[in-house]
């Protein structure tokens, strides 16, 4: 069983070329069905975030799953070689291991990460991807995730992109407390970012979302308002900070509104924290005056703080992590043994039907029971026994010795004086 991973992040590609090689929530399935409709692909699964987009498979060749992703991404191999990591076997499972245990991200400790591979192994499974193999990593992922957070402190002192969306911001305004802030999207991201701005009880909250429903369900936890994307040109100007993380996969926010914006606020700043992979601002909004828009890597610095003071931490969740290696190593090498178990099994199956169903005929005829069970007992052992002894005789002389102790091991035979 053939396992890699075939991913990049945060660490190894910037924003950039992280955002090209995304995939929308809504083309995984369809994507995964291509994927595994490759011959020599068997299992897939797909991890894509704002920091990561990885792609789990059991499969024969890597560079036919780099091929693939490079095709269906709609980029030249070349363009993304040098951005890409590659584990395989162990190696991928410990990386697995590492990236749901919170030690791969940007925020050290952080457990959303472990909501996002979950949905990646549901949408997996709904589409038919999801086999043994990575069924077993990803459950084995989890369990060593939550070993992770219950023995160690790892995510005690982290700091998320929220808690540093508001830091910055406080960097910019002297109180957030005087800001209306809005927030584009109402996902999971978009409610951790507005249950950190909230707790500095801002001025006002609004959510802007496609779908009006959805909206004001996250704006009613916040006593917020609830607008829809399409209300966002007239009423960007409104707010000094604005904070994004959709699917959408083209820029939502464009460097006219915002210009528009910043002329009906008299050129008050604007401090916007765009979340999404892809952007949902268009980069040329960093170049207006009285803009200040960051992006996730922009964040890197202030969330990476206090890394040092869990350094500890980091080599206990490590030291969980090579232990629980131990035992997949384990039960993948079990997983190997299953198809000659399972032929093993047929074999010694199909001889006992047929002498059974050969004795219970004889039987029927009214033949002596005592000769039928005998005969079929002589039957049964000299079919069980032809394959082995048929080895033992036919075997080379330099084979003969491995094979006979072999034998003597498979049927617990005492050892000759």
């Amino acid at each position: 069983m053939n396992l890699l991973v075939l991913g990049l992040n945060y660490q190894t590609a910037p924003l950039a070329v992280r955002e090209r090689l995304a995939f929308n929530p809504d083309e995984l399935s369809a994507s995964l069905a291509d994927l595994v409709a490759m011959k020599g692909v068997f299992e897939a699964a797909i991890v894509s975030t704002c920091n990561r987009t990885e792609l789990y498979c059991h499969a024969r060749d890597i560079d036919q799953v780099m091929y693939w992703l490079a095709a269906n991404r709609k980029q030249s191999v070349d363009s993304i070689t040098s951005h890409v990591y590659i584990h395989q076997g162990e190696a991928a499972a410990r990386h697995a291991y590492r990236v749901v245990s919170g030690l791969d991200s940007m925020v050290v400790g952080e457990t959303q990460i472990v909501g996002q591979f979950k949905d990646a192994e549901r949408i997996a499974r709904d589409a038919g991807t999801l086999g043994t193999l990575l069924n077993g990593v990803f459950q084995r992922a989890f369990s060593v995730a939550k070993e992770v957070r219950t023995q160690t402190k790892i995510g005690a002192s982290s700091v998320s992109m929220a808690a540093a969306a508001v830091r910055l911001a406080e960097r910019i305004f002297p109180s957030i407390a005087d800001c209306n802030v809005l927030f584009i999207g109402a996902g999971e991201m978009i409610e951790l970012c507005a249950t950190h701005f909230a707790a500095q009880n801002p001025k006002k909250i609004a959510i802007a979302n496609r779908t009006l429903e959805r909206g004001e369900a996250l704006a009613k936890k916040f006593n917020g308002e609830a607008i829809l994307l399409g209300d966002l040109p007239n009423r960007m100007a409104e707010f000094d900070v604005v904070v994004t993380s959709t699917a959408a996969s083209l820029p939502i926010v464009g460097k006219g509104m915002v210009e528009r914006a910043l002329k009906s606020r008299r050129h008050r700043p604007i401090f916007m924290v765009d979340l999404a992979v892809p952007r949902d601002v268009e980069s040329e909004v960093s170049e207006l005056n009285d803009v200040y828009l960051f992006t996730v890597d922009d964040l890197a610095e202030v969330v990476r703080q206090g890394v040092e003071s869990r350094s500890l931490e980091v080599e206990s969740a490590e030291a969980i992590i090579s232990e629980r290696l131990h035992d997949f190593n384990t039960w993948l090498a079990g997983r190997a043994l299953v198809p000659t178990i399972r032929d093993l099994r047929d074999h010694s199956d199909r001889i006992s039907r047929t002498e059974v169903a050969r004795a219970q005929k004889r039987l029927a005829a009214g033949d002596d029971p005592s000769q039928v069970l005998e005969q079929m007992a002589q039957q049964m052992q000299n079919k069980f026994l032809h394959a082995p002894l048929a080895a033992l005789n036919s075997a080379a002389p330099d084979e003969q010795e491995s094979l006979v102790n072999l034998v003597r091991r498979l049927y617990r035979l005492q050892d000759i004086d």
